[in-house]
C-alpha cells in the first residue's frame, strides 16, 4: 500500500539509492551499536541500518507508518512526536540492551528531519548531548549552514552558538 507523505508532519522521503548509501557510508553504523533513527518513514534509510547493526530503535509520529515499522523484527519503535521522548530514559533502556562488543555509555542518533522541526528536535537533543556519541541529521542546506556558520558571519546566530558548545559540526 502506498504512503502519501503529510505535510502536517514536515514529510519528505528519501528515494535515491546514491543518496541513501553515502548517508549510510557517513554513518557508518557497526553492528550491536545503540542507534535511533528520527522519523523513519518509509524505512529507506532504516533497512540499510538495521541489517549493518541488527537492531534500530525508531521514532515515528504517524500512526500508519508506526503500524507497518512494527512488522520488521529487528525494529523497536516508539509511537509519538520526538519532542516528548524523554531521551535520557530511552538512552537508558537501549544501553541495557546492548550487544556490541565494545560496551558503551552513549547511543547514536539519525534521521532525515523536516525543516519545520529540525531546530526544535536539535535543541531537544542538546539536553542529552552527555549521552550521545553522535548525530547525522539531512538537513536543509540552510540549516547545516546555520549550524557550521563561523563567528562574524551573516547566519552564525543562536543556533550556530548553543549547539557548537556542545558539538563538533561537519557538514558533509
Amino acid at each position: 500500500m502506498k504512503h502519501i507523505a503529510r505535510k502536517r508532519f514536515g514529510q519528505h522521503f528519501l528515494t535515491d539509492g546514491g543518496i541513501i548509501d553515502a548517508i549510510v557510508d557517513a554513518i557508518n553504523p557497526e553492528a550491536g551499536q545503540p542507534m535511533v533513527e528520527i522519523g523513519p518513514g518509509l524505512a529507506a534509510l532504516t533497512q540499510p541500518l538495521v541489517e549493518r547493526l541488527g537492531h534500530l530503535t525508531v521514532i515515528e509520529l504517524d500512526r500508519d507508518l508506526a503500524v507497518r515499522l512494527r512488522e520488521h523484527p529487528h525494529l523497536s519503535v516508539v509511537e509519538s512526536d520526538v519532542l516528548k521522548v524523554d531521551f535520557r530514559a530511552l538512552a537508558t533502556q537501549m544501553l541495557a540492551k546492548t550487544t556490541s562488543a565494545a560496551p558503551t555509555s552513549k547511543i547514536r542518533v539519525v534521521g532525515n528531519l523536516p525543516y519545520n522541526i529540525s531546530t526544535p528536535i536539535l535543541f531537544h537533543l542538546l539536553e542529552v548531548a552527555d549521552r550521545v556519541r553522535d548525530q547525522h541529521f539531512m538537513l536543509q542546506k540552510e540549516v547545516v549552514d546555520r549550524m557550521a556558520a563561523q563567528p562574524s558571519s551573516k547566519v552564525y546566530g543562536r543556533l550556530s552558538v548553543m549547539l557548537q558548545w556542545r558539538y563538533h559540526i561537519e557538514a558533509l
